[in-house]
């Protein structure tokens, strides 16, 4: 019965969307809905509610489960941003049945507290705007190699066993929209990636075996880097999955790799490798770059799909459609030995002009 009276969030909710919550008079709160959390833009910080919600790597359906997550979320950031993450807070029901921060009632929910800052920094919407430089760029590469170089080495994950689940689970979600992405792109690129995998196996748990896989972020995407103070800062690190987060440290800095050639930006992409493996020379693990740019891409791919499905916009879910089905091919292509590849990377790739 707890567990299902946790669902109902309306009232927290409520709470964070009022301005005299946070002592505010004339200001309003900004509502940002994201797949996982409410986030809260009250004067000069933001207030992280997450979701009650359950997929099949995360559980945040209960009071106690939310609270672990929003604990976590606040160490682990603190480890690249913490001029950003401040706090917890705790939203309180007193006697009288009035909602507060810190009250002496029982606890209704946890949020995080960051610092609010402009949305024209995050990374991806720099991108679009056509502000990112090789000079950022190669300042990212180093901060993630050092940030890389003291994370927590994690032996129990990784290793080629580790990306054989990964496979398994992308195809899984892939084939869930293959009316979208198509069968056959979804077939290819499972053979594709097995066949990697068996070639690659013993280099993935070499790694493993030398301390490769650590403790990362795990969604190491542009639009989880912003400017802070003039500097980029990496932010909203994977806090609910060990599996996704406690990786080779090369599948962690692929993400931002694929996301930059996706966008054509191949060239910022170079920039980012090449101050990386300046910093920290892992020029051991470079052979399964390919590999795990097609995870990421592959990931995105059914990411987006889902996305577009929930999409209300006809236009929109069409843009995110087109955008997903560039990262399916996108997954194929980063595997194919060949032109004469079972589907034709030129014309998998044919709709990137059209995929913003």
């Amino acid at each position: 019965m707890a567990a299902q009276q946790s669902l109902n969030q309306s009232a927290a909710i409520d709470f964070l969307s009022e301005p005299a919550s946070y002592g505010l008079i004339k200001e309003t709160v900004e509502r940002v809905d994201t797949h996982c959390s409410i986030v809260f833009l009250a004067g000069n910080h933001a207030y992280k509610l997450k979701r009650a919600i359950r997929f099949a790597s995360l559980d945040y359906t209960t009071i106690e489960a939310r609270q672990a997550a929003v604990h976590a979320e606040l160490i682990l950031n603190l480890r690249t941003a913490p001029g950003l993450y401040l706090a917890t807070r705790t939203i309180s029901r007193e006697d009288d049945g009035r909602l507060t921060f810190e009250g002496s009632g029982p606890a209704l929910d946890y949020v995080v507290v960051m610092r609010r800052f402009d949305q024209a920094g995050l990374f991806d919407a720099m991108a679009e705007k056509g502000r990112l430089t090789a000079s950022l760029m190669r300042e990212v590469g180093r901060m993630v190699a050092q940030f890389h170089v003291g994370a927590q080495q994690m032996a129990k994950f990784g290793g080629s066993e580790a990306i054989g689940r990964v496979i398994v689970d992308n195809e899984r979600e892939l084939n869930q929209a293959a009316s979208l992405l198509g069968e056959a792109p979804i077939g290819s690129w499972g053979d594709l990636a097995r066949a990697a995998l068996t070639r690659l196996g013993p280099l993935l748990d070499r790694r493993r075996d030398e301390g490769k896989v650590r403790r990362c972020h795990g969604d190491l995407r542009l639009a989880n880097i912003c400017l802070w103070d003039g500097r980029p800062t990496l932010f909203d690190c994977i806090e609910f999955s060990d599996d996704i987060s406690c990786i080779d440290i090369l599948y962690d800095l692929a993400f931002l790799l694929m996301d930059l050639k996706l966008r054509d930006r191949g060239d910022l992409a170079r920039a980012t490798l090449d101050a990386y493996l300046e910093k920290t020379p892992e020029w051991d693990g470079v052979p399964a770059m390919q590999l795990f740019l097609s995870l990421r891409a592959a990931t995105r791919a059914y990411a987006l799909a889902n996305a577009a499905r929930r999409r209300r916009s006809a236009i929109e879910a069409a843009r995110l459609a087109v955008f997903a089905q560039y990262h399916m091919c996108a997954a194929v292509e980063f595997l194919a030995d060949t032109a004469s590849s079972a589907i034709d990377a030129d014309q998998c790739l044919d709709t990137r002009d059209s995929r913003l």
